[in-house]
């Protein structure tokens, strides 16, 4: 047995959700959160040069020789599948791994708000998982996929760098593509992508000009698109993506995403009492008010509509880390760390509730 499939194992047997090897130090595993000792002996730079011989795909090594950086999946020999990031430091290889676990977990067993598995029976528009990297996106939205797997009959073709979860055909018929492996990059695949008859399209993450268009003209001619985006709250989604195309352009792209925006969800994963982590949940719907602020570009008054639009199934970061600290599952200290508005939240914990954003909205 290697000494890196030993390492894969310990770190799946512990629950580890990273791992990170860096020469001249151990290895180290994140496990809930924080950062744990392997009880593995330092790697040497020889040894991290062999372990991304071993590792790195064929197809990417004229890449990684001139540029320096490697993404990618490997599939690990009774364990699983990990999602792999070389780069150089000081001319020496580090790793960063993240586990993918087999099986999907539900809505259910995320701890997730209900209303998200209704985005499973969504037919047409776009919905965005947004948030930090390590904040959950990914697996939400292998979560919702996963829901409409079991019980819609759907033609889905997923683009990804890399491929995090492998779904088996139920309901739908799944077609998943890796970028490097299956396409040469994600432009290639997004320009032939509306030539492959699918209802459902998941593109790894909304990343330039094109990936933002194809989704607006898939979801302007039917189609339901789902996609991940870098963004700190559901409302600072709209700005990063009209952020991305020129002054002349923005107009354009806001009213696109005002008449083919579904849902915004953003999360955050907080620490919760039992050593694990709970995500709290942002959620953004394009409701007719939503779409009116979008069609006026009155993207500051977006949270203040999230706020007042519990009825729709909407819910600010702060109305859920107030649900997770009442129901016992976070503490109030990393429920004000997380918080959004910490103020506001500590208000709401003593009983006085303001209507802000009523305020806001009427002004």
């Amino acid at each position: 047995m290697s000494l890196l499939h030993e390492l894969f194992e310990k770190a799946v047997s512990l629950g580890a959700s990273d791992i990170h090897l860096k020469a001249n130090q151990e290895p180290y595993f994140r496990i809930h959160g924080n950062l744990t000792n392997s009880g593995f002996d330092g790697l040497t730079p020889e040894y991290m040069n062999a372990i991304v011989k071993e590792i790195l795909p064929p197809y990417l090594e004229k890449n990684f020789e001139a540029e320096h950086e490697a993404d990618f999946s490997h599939a690990e020999a009774g364990l699983g599948r990990f999602r792999v990031n070389i780069f150089l430091s000081q001319g020496v290889p580090t790793i960063a791994m993240r586990y993918v676990k087999s099986k999907i977990p539900t809505v259910e067993e995320l701890r997730l708000p209900p209303q998200l598995s209704k985005l499973a029976s969504v037919e047409r528009g776009i919905i965005l998982l947004a948030g930090t990297t390590g904040s959950g996106k990914s697996t939400t939205l292998a979560a919702i996929i996963d829901e409409m797997n079991r019980t819609q009959k759907n033609r889905i073709i997923t683009v990804e760098d890399p491929v995090e979860y492998l779904f088996i055909d139920n309901q739908s018929v799944i077609t998943q593509r890796e970028v490097g492996l299956d396409t040469l990059s994600y432009q290639n695949a997004l320009k032939y992508l509306m030539r492959q008859d699918p209802d459902v399209i998941l593109i790894g993450e909304m990343r330039d000009k094109m990936s933002i268009r194809t989704a607006l003209l898939a979801a302007e001619t039917g189609h339901l698109v789902l996609s991940t985006l870098h963004a700190g709250t559901s409302s600072l989604a709209i700005p990063r993506m009209l952020d991305v195309f020129p002054a002349d352009e923005q107009d354009q792209i806001r009213m696109g995403l005002a008449g083919n925006l579904y849902a915004i969800i953003c999360q955050r994963l907080i620490p919760d009492t039992k050593g694990g982590a709970v995500p709290a949940v942002e959620i953004m719907i394009n409701t007719p008010t939503m779409k009116k602020l979008l069609e006026k570009n009155k993207l500051d008054m977006l949270s203040a509509a999230i706020e007042t639009g519990t009825e729709d199934g909407m819910q600010t970061f702060n109305q859920s880390v107030y649900g997770l600290i009442k129901s016992g599952l976070i503490t109030e200290k990393d429920g004000m760390t997380y918080a959004t508005n910490p103020e506001a939240l500590r208000m709401n914990l003593q009983g006085i509730f303001l209507d802000e954003g009523k305020r806001i909205l009427s002004s």
